[in-house]
């Protein structure tokens, strides 16, 4: 892993993402090494000719650049877009703490999404934002995929307990079951194991783009070979297949009360 410390020009910017003003990213690049990682994109406009998942620049003045006074107040603030706030060198660097403590005071809405347990490390901070949604992304139940397609990032189980932990300290947490592999995300199992700890259900599937359907391809043709026709159908033929994957998941949230966002890629 290639880190290096480098000093931000800006750390809050607008977003194009639904539902959020503004998104705030401390690093660039993750840890976590997933297959399908849409953010690889962002190679374009930081010149690294490492391969993605191989490299971080840490933006370490990101808390000197949340500014005291602002009009974020009310605003949808998202943190992360195209990197994991929480991930592993976070222990390191603590850019998140610093992050929070300046954000407090503004009173943003405030929208934290990670595959990381080190969110609970946090939790003092986080509980006194008045508004606030804190989320675990899952993709599948089985660990074992799980390993394959995110190898460095923590376990289901890990994941989960942080969702517990904020929870029952008072924070709004939603899970993002994202990116959705068709034939492998036994999505209804992940709702079930955590809908007690989640109040909201948020939905994405996987988003085959040029940049990622290489790795995605060949992962495929090494460890589920049985399905790579699949995919291909899926994905580059016309077809209703996550048409009929979003309507049985409207209807499963509706009917367990469940407050739910759908948020597809209906074509590639």
């Amino acid at each position: 892993m290639i880190v290096k410390e480098v000093l931000a020009r800006s750390i809050i910017t607008k977003s194009g993402l639904p539902d959020s003003d503004y998104v705030i990213n401390p690093y660039v690049g993750c840890q976590h090494g997933c297959i399908y990682c849409y953010a690889r994109f962002m190679k374009r406009f930081t010149n690294h000719k490492e391969k993605w998942g191989e490299f971080i620049d840490v933006k370490m003045n990101s808390p000197d650049l949340i500014p005291k006074t602002s009009s974020y107040k009310g605003r949808t603030v998202c943190i992360s877009s195209v990197t994991d706030p929480y991930q592993a060198i976070e222990k390191k660097y603590g850019l998140m703490r610093g992050i929070l403590e300046k954000l407090v005071p503004l009173q943003p809405k405030l929208c934290i999404l990670t595959k990381s347990d080190l969110i609970t490390r946090d939790i003092d901070l986080i509980k006194r934002m008045k508004s606030c949604k804190a989320g675990l992304s899952i993709s599948v139940n089985d660990d074992r995929i799980r390993k394959e397609v995110e190898p460095f990032a923590p376990s289901i189980e890990k994941r989960t307990e942080a969702l517990k932990e904020l929870k029952k300290a008072g924070i709004r947490t939603f899970v993002f079951i994202s990116p959705m592999f068709p034939e492998l995300t036994d999505w209804k199992t992940i709702v079930r194991k955590t809908e007690k700890y989640a109040d909201e259900m948020w939905f994405e599937n996987l988003n085959v783009r040029g940049y990622n359907w290489n790795d995605i391809r060949k992962w495929l043709k090494s460890k589920h070979p049985e399905l790579l026709k699949k995919y291909e159908e899926v994905y580059f033929t016309k077809n209703g297949y996550w048409n009929g994957i979003e309507k049985e998941i409207r209807q499963y949230c509706r009917e367990r009360g469940i407050k739910h966002s759908v948020y597809f890629h209906h074509s590639r």
